[in-house]
């Protein structure tokens, strides 16, 4: 099944992700989907597209108003004091968003409370009595389906809450055709492996709940002519898409950017995006996103990352933790520990062999030990060289040249457009790993001790042009690693921000740019720094 983001004909990429609530700071599992956002905006960019990128957070509802408490805050000073450390730690990792959203944000209310008007003006809200199971963790009611057999939330491992209240409702069910059709769009869920649990939800449909009575929640955007009200998080939540993306208030930033080319979530809230949103959409009568993705979890030591179990790792923490000097290692791990649809998991000891195997030994060998034989044999000067024939090395063996082609280049591309952020980091190494066999076999130091100095010229501007290629298709990922390789290669500062994908086949190395080694990339992650099982020494 073709994925819907090649296929394009616009410039324009919009790209969002779930806005994470604000009841504790970020861990690693919000910095596993924003890492992931980032990646995707940083190709599409490469590619050429007008990115928007929108993210932010969740700021209202009742485990804010009860976590606010337990600090001595009001709402709203808590929540401004735990945005900065979202914002922080997006900033750490190097993550280059358009535009950070609060649902505090008074243009986002004003978009709330309009979408509130049109589905009550349409018909689709309606006030009614309602006695249901109510999980805080998850800011909705529960049916007896999602429960465990113990009674508990699926998610939260504890026992809803009875609830009887009077709420305002969204005729949910009235979409159930127009939401099967919609669902069965090809492509617009992936994984699609995905698809057939929302099908067997669509069979399941209710009207949901809306608002909250203020007795129960009073911190929250009021209902329109119901100051007894608040309008509950997911008409709250879920349109922060459209008000970031301009609705309301800056009609030609919507025009371009909605509906997005991707909402990018976690499988935890699928349903409330794959069903809620279109919904609502539909009955406001607004343009439909084109794709959903539903990424994995990311565990810690094989166990889901939970507050109550005290298990939340926080991505500064690591980078402290191992003396990082930049996030790259973080963000490479973070993108290759599993295929990006499936659960992950983080332990010191996988992180450090990973980063120690891909990047310091591998990349950062074959960018020293190429720059130390430039300096040797070509005066500190990139080579010139434009024959690329296979050569015969001093032990008499055929030593292959095989730079990136269209077709390693296109598999590139295509892994990233599908989120399959592994298996494009997977064929990237293979590209260091041509390298580093073509030292190996040539041997160049054999062939200057020979007088073969066109051969070893030959060689090592291979090398060269590699690390060129490589540091432009790999930089979504680790974009600091990647800019000093084109530091060290010799271009100026920033100059790999202006490369496009297209630039890996047709802009070479320029022969007599002066390179400037400046020591390893990374240093290697040492072994004393972890234990047995991953705990700190």
């Amino acid at each position: 099944m073709p994925w819907p983001l090649s296929m394009s004909s616009s410039t324009a990429y919009t790209l969002t992700t779930a806005i994470d609530y604000v009841n504790a700071p970020p861990h690693v599992g919000h910095a596993f989907e924003k890492i992931a956002a980032d990646v995707m905006a940083r190709f599409m960019r490469l590619q050429g597209r007008e990115v928007f990128f929108l993210t932010g957070t969740d700021e209202h509802g009742m485990k804010v108003e009860k976590t606010a408490a337990t600090r001595n805050m009001t709402p709203k000073e808590h929540v401004d004091d735990t945005v900065r450390h979202f914002k922080d730690a997006w900033d750490l990792l190097n993550i280059h968003y358009d535009r950070f959203i609060r649902t505090t944000d008074a243009d986002h209310v004003a978009v709330v409370q309009h979408l509130w008007t049109l589905l009550k003006n349409s018909g689709d809200i309606y006030k009614a009595s309602y006695t249901g199971l109510y999980c805080t963790g998850c800011e909705t009611f529960l049916n007896e389906r999602d429960l465990t057999e113990a009674g508990h939330c699926a998610i939260h491992q504890v026992p809803p809450e009875p609830v009887t209240e009077e709420n305002w409702f969204f005729r949910l069910t009235a979409y159930k055709e127009r939401l099967l059709e919609f669902l069965n769009t090809p492509g617009f869920i992936q994984p699609a492996f995905r698809l057939p649990e929302l099908l067997n939800m669509v069979d399941n449909l209710q009207d949901i709940s809306v608002s909250r009575p203020i007795s129960s929640v009073s911190w929250g955007i009021p209902v329109p002519d119901d100051d007894n009200q608040r309008i509950y998080v997911w008409i709250d939540a879920l349109s922060n898409y459209i008000t970031g993306t301009g609705y309301l208030h800056n009609d030609a930033l919507f025009a371009k950017h909605w509906p997005a080319d991707c909402h990018l979530i976690g499988k935890d809230i699928l349903r409330f995006h794959a069903l809620y949103w279109p919904a609502m959409l539909m009955a406001a009568n607004l343009p439909l996103p084109k794709s959903l993705y539903a990424h994995g979890f990311i565990n810690v030591n094989d166990t889901k990352i939970s507050k109550s179990l005290g298990n939340t790792v926080a991505p500064q923490d690591i980078l402290k933790r191992f003396e990082l000097p930049n996030a790259d290692p973080l963000r490479y791990y973070l993108m290759t520990v599993s295929p990006f649809g499936q659960d992950g998991n983080f332990t010191e000891d996988d992180f450090k062999a990973k980063v120690n195997a891909d990047l310091a030994n591998n990349l950062g060998n074959l960018l020293n030990r190429t720059l130390t034989m430039a300096g040797k044999f070509c005066h500190g000067e990139v080579p010139a060289c434009t024959d690329t024939h296979d050569l015969i090395s001093e032990k008499g063996e055929a030593v292959p040249f095989r730079s990136i082609t269209a077709d390693d280049l296109a598999a590139v591309a295509d892994a990233y457009e599908q989120f399959q952020f592994q298996t494009a980091a997977e064929r990237i190494i293979e590209l260091v790993d041509r390298g580093n066999k073509l030292i190996h076999q040539a041997e160049p130091w054999a062939l200057a001790k020979v007088d073969r100095h066109a051969d070893v010229e030959r060689v090592l501007y291979a090398a060269l042009e590699s690390l060129r290629q490589v540091a432009i298709v790999l930089s979504p990922i680790t974009p600091t690693l990647c800019a000093e390789i084109f530091t060290q290669l010799g271009y100026p500062a920033g100059s790999l921000e202006k490369q496009s994908w297209a630039d890996v086949l047709t802009s070479p190395l320029p022969s007599g740019q002066t390179l400037h080694p400046a020591g390893p990339i990374l240093p290697r992650l040492e072994d004393e720094l972890v234990g047995a099982g991953g705990k700190k020494k």
